[in-house]
């Protein structure tokens, strides 16, 4: 088995919203794909010292993959949306670890009866389970809801280990008709996410707050709109009303999505906020909409960045039972290191966040394998993880790069 360590670290973020930066943590050790141990250098040094490799992050910030929880994808790495491969892949660089598929709605020709559905959803969940595109895990297969589809089709699904749907694409006259479907799909442990706000497709219809309230979904998607949002007094009836999940993404209301934030913060509900990006779709594929999107959020709402980190982490992962997440024991070792960018006045990750700029990611690790060194679409990061030995697939990674002056290096003045 092999071992990775990640050492090194000025700060591990956690995935979690109640302890977002753990103490006195610089080290993080994956076997396989699996987290086995956090904490100091000093501490475990064995570990260190037998690992196949180490990932020293260079005095910069460690923290869990990030989840895109709305990621349109169909078959492959392919969008038929923006016509482009390899997207997924370049996700990665983005810092994105794992996505949550919505149901593989942009497929041509996308069937609409019980059995076309069903096949879709299956093949799709198949096809991801045998390919991780640039090492992440797609978690794939969602079922859109359809009339056609009836109770034991979802005892069929879930035999297939189908684990999430859709609504808002089907074939429904009224949007309030779906509620069967959503009950039968939630009793056979399937996790349903609901359209919310106006119409983003042809063929789809707005669903406004007194459709979800019926309905009833385990979340809310794009919430902030996914692009157009829902009316405030709306919005706040599905906070104060609902236990749904509270999805906010890149490709909706940026206005909407930060008021959002704040009353989920103040009223105690900032677990159910869960983000994604919604791409690709009209707003195109966006490889670091997740990333953005904390900083946005950091920067514009004051919170501190590594609780809005956990929105898109270890909450995600709670909302979907992905056992991912997480810097800790028994997680996915799927980890992320990340420095202000070069020439920023930030002098650390969280700092660079906390004033709207994208860190610098300069290694991806996907399922305990570091899949990416030096992003090739996040500014270039202050200060640069090495890995020993070398790794012969990520050659490319470790070509020369101009010596940066003194003055740019952040925190220097």
């Amino acid at each position: 088995m092999s071992t990775l360590a990640i050492t090194g670290a000025d700060a591990v973020f956690s995935g979690d919203l109640d302890d977002p930066v753990l103490t006195d943590t610089d080290t993080v050790v994956c076997r396989e794909e699996v987290i086995i141990a956090v904490g100091h250098h000093d501490e475990l040094i064995d570990e260190i010292e037998s690992a196949d490799w180490v990932l020293d992050a260079q005095g910069s910030t460690v923290a869990p993959g990030l989840i895109d929880s709305h990621c349109h994808v169909v078959l492959g790495d392919y969008t038929p949306r923006q016509k482009t491969v390899d997207f997924l892949a370049s996700y990665v660089h983005g810092g994105i670890t794992r996505v949550v598929s919505p149901g593989e709605i942009h497929a041509q020709g996308r069937p609409h009866t019980a059995l076309g559905v069903k096949a879709l959803a299956i093949a799709a969940k198949e096809c991801f389970d045998n390919f991780r595109p640039g090492g992440m895990t797609v978690h794939a297969g969602a079922v859109v809801l359809e009339p056609t589809l009836q109770e034991p089709d979802f005892a069929e699904l879930q035999r297939a280990g189908i684990r999430l749907a859709k609504f808002g694409f089907g074939a429904y006259s009224d949007p309030a008709d779906g509620a069967d479907q959503i009950r039968w799909a939630q009793r056979h442990g399937i996790t349903v996410m609901c359209h919310s706000g106006g119409a983003s497709i042809p063929g789809s219809k707005p669903i406004s707050p007194e459709h979800l309230m019926l309905l009833r979904p385990d979340v809310c998607g794009h919430i902030n709109g996914g692009p157009t949002s829902l009316d405030e007094s709306g919005v706040d009836e599905v906070i104060e009303q609902s236990d749904m999940a509270l999805q906010l993404v890149q490709a909706g209301n940026l206005k909407s999505a930060v008021r959002i934030l704040r009353k989920a913060d103040d009223s105690g509900q900032l677990h159910r906020i869960v983000i994604g990006s919604d791409t690709p779709t009209g707003t195109g594929v966006m490889p670091l909409g997740v990333i953005k999107t904390i900083a946005e959020l950091s920067s514009l709402s004051g919170m501190d960045p590594a609780r809005v980190w956990a929105a898109a982490t270890g909450n995600n992962s709670r909302v979907w039972g992905l056992g991912a997440g997480l810097a800790c024991e028994g997680a996915a070792a799927d980890l992320v290191v990340m420095d202000a960018p070069w020439g920023s006045t930030a002098s650390r990750a969280r700092d660079a966040l906390a004033i709207g700029d994208i860190p610098g990611i300069s290694a991806v690790v996907c399922g305990g394998r570091v899949t990416a060194l030096r992003s090739r679409n996040t500014p270039r990061a202050a200060r640069l993880a090495t890995v020993e030995p070398d790794l012969p697939h990520l050659d490319d990674a470790h070509a020369p790069l101009p010596r940066q002056p003194r003055h740019l290096v952040a925190g220097r003045r």
